[in-house]
């Protein structure tokens, strides 16, 4: 039996070990000597450090106890994203006795699917979050006994402990920047698609080479992913750059008044039409490329249409015989399952095979992992520019969270989170992101930690739906469409969590 004099002598000697990591010079060294001393004090069953790396796009400098290198990456990279990813964003530890039915973390898949048991994830760095400490599990315990105050009370020691020596070393490389501006290549508009990904640049040589053919294109693909930037890129790279580059979106505009958009009217083809009558999308787009954005909206009556307008390149306005011929090209986009559409009915497949004569499946943020940064990057260059802000940078904390988190909005929902950090990050006069200006909702104020189910369930939800809001540019159809809701339900939700379009200011 431990007498008390046995205890605070080990006290003493863990305090002591900890003191003498400070003088490490080697980052390897350093972070195994912790985290023996660290699992050897609370007995986790399985254990890791991990910290941004000298590269800080690159992989994270990670040790382990009590697990090998594969059970390494899916803790590192898979099981745990959110876990690790709200420590490194908020700063603040997380300590759980069954992450896979804590409310925080029901929207990753992966901790459900792995069912987590007992977790402690401590945040490392001071003046800006350089890693975590992640302890799972307890050696002779119940799978989801949690880890006490005396436990969280000497990991964040060790956490603090560690702080100062790897924010030392790490000095030199701990922010990343973006470029300085680089002249456009006028020869090549898909010079603009940023990334650094295999899938990425198949995409783009393949725009590329089919770009001067003329022949109709048809981008899929999930929303947010950059299928407007990739259409217009084909334009400028056709021998239509010349034209006009004209967009509908097919899903923005009522069913009963698409056909009016698209070819137009003459007087008095309906009640109000204008006295001169409207000039149709593709009459404006006469010489250039017709953008249909959506394109799986269209009514079966606009689908009839348009198939005549590809077949025959003709035409007619609402209200009048004469017919009128068109020289357009035609880039459509959709995020449907066009296949599937076709078998239930919902689309035609003769307009199918003509809208794919080169059909491109843009991939998601989370099949191009290897651009998030890049991208973010890039993103933080045209905020700074557009609000004329001085020089920011990304933090170690910022980058963490970005990797970790899941992007169902995908490209556009990086977009406006990095513009959103960037306005935080300014408005407390930093100069630097971190990664709670990314995520400032998920930073948990002391008084969260005893916060009910209800409470967490309903931050939860809050913060989804205003995730797909934000991704969808406050589309209440494409909304609703995501979230599996009515359109009715999507007005009552935004209601009850007093949820606002912020670019509305």
């Amino acid at each position: 039996m431990t007498t008390e004099l046995e205890t605070v002598r080990r006290e003493r000697e863990f305090y002591r070990s900890l003191l003498a990591l400070c003088d490490h010079e080697n980052l390897d060294v350093l972070l195994g000597d912790a985290l023996t001393l660290l699992v050897a004090r609370v007995g986790a069953r399985e254990a890791m450090i991990e910290v941004i790396g000298d590269d800080i796009d690159g992989p994270p400098h990670v040790v382990a106890h009590g697990c090998d290198g594969n059970r390494v990456a899916a803790i590192s990279s898979f099981v745990s994203r959110g876990i690790i990813g709200q420590a490194m964003a908020t700063g603040t530890p997380v300590v759980t006795a069954n992450a896979a039915e804590d409310p925080r973390f029901l929207q990753f898949e992966s901790v459900r699917r792995n069912q987590l048991e007992a977790v402690l994830c401590m945040p490392i760095g001071r003046t800006m979050h350089v890693g975590v400490l992640y302890l799972q599990g307890k050696q002779g315990a119940s799978d989801f006994q949690p880890y006490g105050a005396e436990v969280q009370r000497e990991v964040e020691l060790a956490a603090r402990t560690l702080s100062g020596p790897l924010e030392r070393m790490l000095s030199r490389r701990d922010t990343i920047v973006p470029e300085p501006r680089r002249a456009k290549t006028a020869d090549d508009p898909f010079s603009a698609i940023r990334g650094r990904s295999q899938v990425m640049a198949d995409v783009v040589e393949r725009l590329r080479l089919a770009a001067p053919l003329d022949v109709h294109v048809l981008l899929t693909g999930p929303s947010g992913v950059g299928k407007t930037l990739l259409a217009n890129a084909v334009h400028l790279a056709s021998r239509r750059r010349g034209g006009p580059f004209v967009e509908i979106n097919c899903a923005a505009i009522p069913e009963n008044l698409l056909e009016n958009e698209l070819f137009g009217s003459e007087p008095g083809a309906y009640t109000g039409a204008p006295r001169g009558g409207t000039k149709g999308k593709v009459e404006a787009a006469e010489g250039g490329t017709l953008f249909l954005d959506e394109i799986a909206e269209l009514s079966p009556g606009a689908q009839a249409k348009l198939l005549q307008l590809l077949q025959s390149k003709t035409y007619y306005r609402l209200g009048s015989s004469d017919m009128r011929h068109a020289d357009v090209r035609v880039v459509t986009a959709t995020n449907v399952n066009l296949k599937t559409a076709i078998a239930e009915k919902k689309f035609r497949e003769d307009l199918y095979f003509r809208l794919g004569v080169l059909e491109a499946r843009v991939p998601s943020l989370a099949e191009r992992s290897d651009d998030l940064i890049p991208l973010g990057l890039v993103f933080l260059k045209q905020a700074l520019e557009r609000h004329q802000l001085p020089r920011k940078s990304l933090s170690p904390s910022a980058v963490r969270a970005l990797q970790s988190a899941e992007w169902p909005g995908n490209v556009r929902q990086l977009s406006n989170r990095i513009e959103s950090a960037t306005i935080h990050a300014h408005l407390r006069g930093s100069d630097y992101i971190d990664g709670h200006d990314i995520f400032p909702d998920d930073a948990q104020s002391p008084d969260d930690t005893s916060a009910t189910l209800q409470t967490s369930t309903r931050r939860f939800q809050r913060n989804h739906i205003l995730g797909v809001l934000t991704s969808t540019e406050w589309n209440m159809h494409e909304a609703a469409r995501i979230l599996d809701v009515s359109r009715s339900q999507i007005y009552n939700l935004v209601r009850i969590h007093e949820l606002k379009d912020l670019r509305r200011g």
